[in-house]
């Protein structure tokens, strides 16, 4: 195990931050890592254009939340696999189950706030900007990322523990994240008209409450998996 990576001085009083901290590190070191998911996104979207050009409003935004989707498999569910069997025990000796778990979902969070601005950035230069309210997409869209790297954390976590991991992932994961990515697609019309559905609320409510259980879930079941 490479100490150096990952010996991170931890603040019993702030073992979260000091975990981010560590992940911050591990990512800014190798940076091969970070620059193959800006290549994925860049190239990935580069393709669309190249097959589609310039789309209309709905095939737009149903575009951006699938690669965004595809973007946050390549950023965010690497987190628990990428973790050997020693830095998991050397995680253990240092904090805990609930802080080390929450340290990896605030810490992808924040990695997919970044990835969800990029993607909104490079799909407005290639395939046009249809979007009428701009401040309302990047906030729609930042929530979007928030939530589906929490449930591909949560769900890297579970896999974590398996043989087949990238298998577990996607058999667990695809009745989970279609509805949500039904919900994000319809909250996001609203910033393509001045007129809002009824209902807009509620689903942005409902969105929100589905993360919420999804760190609560994490919370209560990860430290029997923290024991195994």
């Amino acid at each position: 195990m490479n100490q150096d990576a990952v010996n991170v001085p931890m603040n019993k009083q702030q073992p979260i931050f000091a975990l981010i901290r560590k992940d911050l590190l591990l990512e800014t070191r190798q940076q091969y890592t970070l620059y193959g998911i800006f290549l994925y996104v860049a190239s990935t979207i580069f393709v669309v254009y190249l097959s589609m050009g310039q789309p209309e409003d709905r095939v737009w935004n149903g575009l951006f939340w699938v690669i965004q989707l595809f973007v946050c498999v390549n950023a965010v569910a690497k987190s628990f696999l990428a973790e050997s069997r020693g830095k998991m025990l050397y995680f253990y000796s240092i904090a805990g189950a609930k802080d080390f778990v929450l340290s990896k979902l605030i810490f992808n969070a924040l990695l997919m706030l970044v990835m969800s601005c990029l993607s909104l950035a490079i799909f407005t230069v290639l395939l046009g900007n249809p979007i009428e309210y701009g401040w309302r997409f990047l906030g729609i869209a930042c929530l979007g990322g928030i939530s589906l790297s929490l449930v591909f954390t949560f769900l890297a976590a579970i896999a974590a523990k398996a043989q087949q991991q990238a298998a577990l992932m996607a058999i667990m994961g695809f009745p989970i994240i279609i509805p949500q990515l039904l919900i994000l697609m319809k909250i996001s019309t609203a910033a393509f008209s001045a007129v809002i559905q009824a209902g807009l609320w509620q689903l942005v409510m409902m969105l929100v409450g589905l993360d919420i259980l999804v760190i609560a879930l994490a919370i209560i079941l990860f430290p029997f998996l923290w024991k195994d």
